[in-house]
């Protein structure tokens, strides 16, 4: 039929050409422009045939228009690219009298913006944010509020990335945290004070659990809000563990007693590599109990306890009230004083199996933290079976992936590492549309892990630094973060740089 077919992928359009069609027609008509040439528009439609909405198209914009073929999907996501996420309902909101930009700045009075934020288009505002948060795979999403802007970023892949979002969205930052707040059953007239709260949502017929912060900051209230799938964890043999590193732990994890201590900073997935662990070992003859803040996954046949310290329920109390339970397995969210950790030790010396975290750089320096709490030596010693130091390192995108064409940097780099370099072959991703141009997509963790014998067990009694006890593991066989991270580059699952940037404050042993 003559009518051209183009991949708006392939193509940038000039904010000029994209400033002649209103967000709002764009959205309506499922239509993107694509270039002005004199007084003629040509413009992308997934339906060119249609005839009474490019009359409506060229009597609404007053210039003729050429319509070329582009697939639904590609038009949508050029929408979202070039007007920004929500940009027709914001451009609504911003053209109606009642709502005009003066009024929406003058409004200090708490019903005032109660009122706002159940109108329908905040509303569907928040929900779209929501939902492109899901669609982009983000694990958090922030809202930060400036002098002349509200900056809105999604955290993907442990990276924090700029979404576009039309500028006038600043006029209704009141609006939009109240629409959190009622969303998460906070008080709306609070301004001064950090509140927290959860909202449960469902996108796509799956069920998320977000937890919600607001914090008040010098120019309004932030806004961070943590994406949880409760009813997602990954199976013990998904994790990216090593072979003989799998062996590790699923020996360690079937001992009656003792404790293991998963370790890393927040967001390393510590609470995936300990529910993956607890799943691999459920069953009907054991009773696994535990307590978490917040509880992040549903682990079927587990009684799950969660903190609330606003009533005295912390980890300390829920542990001495889970021992009166009969437990086989616990699991304590996190050590972070005296008392929990203490306790933890006891159970673990009196017959149950405790898995729970700590937060230090390595697996050998969780020993120090220990003692650093007072816990006797004779203690830790004694009731320590395995040491997890993790982090998350991202892939390499499958759509882009290449091998590295010169190699040189990286070997002159790695020349201490003492690893057989001659037939290493490295990748890299070029970056495409599926990865944001970043050349990654997806994680996986690389492990280190301790596991405690007897030289071990000594060396804890006689109280050797964290880095006397790495060195002594890593004679005895241990493969560091570095390492286990150099494994994966060699398996051309991430790169040299990506693996260097979650290990640099990582000291190898000598010897």
């Amino acid at each position: 039929m003559s009518i051209p077919h183009i991949k708006l992928k392939d193509r940038q359009i000039q904010p000029s050409v994209i400033q002649k069609v209103p967000a709002k027609f764009s959205s309506h008509y499922k239509i993107v422009p694509v270039e002005l040439n004199d007084s003629t528009l040509t413009i992308a439609m997934a339906d060119p045939l249609d005839v009474r909405a490019l009359d409506d198209i060229k009597l609404l914009l007053g210039v003729n228009v050429e319509a070329v073929l582009a697939s639904e999907l590609e038009i949508e996501e050029a929408i979202r690219k070039y007007y920004g996420v929500g940009a027709e309902t914001l451009e609504s909101m911003v053209s109606k009298e009642t709502v005009s930009r003066e009024i929406i700045r003058e409004r200090e009075k708490i019903e005032d913006v109660e009122n706002l934020a159940e109108d329908a288009s905040i509303i569907k505002f928040v929900n779209q944010i929501l939902s492109e948060a899901v669609k982009d795979r983000a694990t958090d999403i922030h809202l930060e509020p400036f002098e002349d802007e509200l900056r809105t970023r999604f955290r993907i892949d442990g990276m924090l990335y700029s979404i576009n979002i039309p500028a006038t969205i600043r006029y209704f930052h009141p609006a939009i945290v109240s629409r959190v707040k009622i969303m998460a059953n906070l008080n709306i007239a609070e301004r001064r004070l950090p509140q927290d709260g959860r909202i449960k949502i469902k996108v796509d017929e799956n069920e998320l659990d977000l937890r919600v912060s607001i914090m008040p900051t010098a120019f309004g209230e932030a806004v961070h809000i943590r994406i949880l799938s409760p009813s997602f964890f990954l199976e013990l043999k998904k994790l990216g563990l090593l072979p003989e590193d799998l062996a590790i732990i699923e020996q360690v994890i079937h001992k009656p007693h003792g404790i293991i201590f998963v370790t890393g900073p927040t967001g390393s997935g510590k609470s995936t590599t300990l529910y993956a662990c607890l799943a691999h070992i459920n069953a009907n003859a054991v009773k696994i109990i535990t307590i978490e803040d917040p509880i992040e996954y549903q682990l079927r046949g587990a009684n799950q306890i969660q903190v609330n310290p606003k009533i005295g329920l912390d980890f300390a109390a829920g542990l001495r009230h889970i021992l009166r339970h009969d437990p086989d397995i616990m699991m304590v969210g996190e050590v972070r004083d005296y008392e929990t950790a203490e306790t933890a030790i006891r159970s673990a010396l009196t017959g149950h199996l405790v898995f729970s975290t700590l937060h230090t750089n390595d697996a050998a320096g969780a020993i120090t933290r220990l003692l650093d709490m007072k816990i006797e030596p004779f203690l830790v010693s004694s009731s320590l079976e395995c040491l997890i130091a993790q982090r998350l390192v991202r892939l390499i995108c499958p759509k882009c992936k290449e091998p590295v064409k010169s190699k040189e940097d990286i070997l002159r780099q790695l020349k201490d590492e003492k690893i057989d370099l001659d037939k290493a072959a490295f990748y890299e991703g070029k970056g495409c549309e599926e990865c944001r141009f970043t050349g990654y997509r997806g994680r996986t963790a690389i492990y280190e892990i301790l596991n405690i014998n007897e030289p071990i067990r000594r060396m804890v009694l006689e109280q050797a630094s964290s880095q006397q006890i790495k060195q002594k593991a890593v004679s005895l066989g241990m493969r560091t973060l570095r390492q286990d991270g150099l494994q994966k580059v060699f398996s051309g699952l991430t790169t040299y740089s990506e693996v260097l940037r979650v290990t640099q404050q990582e000291e190898l042993p000598e010897g």
